[in-house]
């Protein structure tokens, strides 16, 4: 599996600076950062970004070429926008996984408290892109929100305190 994971990412690289040429062409001055966005949308192609806010996906896009092209490190987006619907869906899922409300607000929010539906939230991959955002999102307003999901971050315009988990919020208890 590192072999494969390994492969990919050298593949991508190969794709990206192959595509640099046509990035410039395409948008004078930002040719590296339009084939970073196509080779990665090449490695990680069930990757949705619509629907982020607009704040959102400026941040993880230009967080993600930086990645890519300083360090070598791929961020793919595993989660993005989810609309209500969606994220009721996966909230009510963990409900009858757990068997109570409370122990599915540990891992997911219900709509009307959750940052993927009002498109601020990112679940990412793989592991050591989220690990390079944890360390550099701050610049783009990236942060990983809560300790017990390693892969979740969200935009904000000031750094917040981390939680423990999802529930933890001192303002959405009853």
């Amino acid at each position: 599996m590192a072999f494969k994971v390994k492969f990919l990412a050298f593949v991508t690289r190969v794709v990206a600076v192959l595509l640099v040429p046509v990035g410039f062409c395409r948008a004078p001055g930002r040719g590296r950062f339009l084939a970073c966005q196509w080779a990665l949308g090449l490695r990680f192609p069930a990757e949705d970004l619509r629907g982020l806010a607009p704040e959102t996906l400026a941040a993880f896009t230009h967080a993600r070429a930086e990645a890519f092209w300083r360090d070598g490190q791929l961020i793919g987006l595993t989660s993005g926008y989810r609309d209500a619907k969606e994220q009721y869906r996966i909230f009510a899922e963990e409900v009858w996984r757990t068997g109570s409300v409370p122990a599915a607000r540990r891992r997911v929010l219900p709509p009307e408290e959750s940052s993927h539906v009002r498109g601020f939230g990112l679940d990412v991959r793989p592991t050591e892109g989220a690990r390079w955002l944890e360390r550099n999102g701050w610049r783009y307003g990236l942060y990983r929100i809560y300790d017990n999901e390693w892969w979740h971050f969200e935009y904000r315009t000031a750094a917040p305190i981390r939680l423990p988990h999802p529930d933890a919020a001192p303002w959405r208890r009853p």
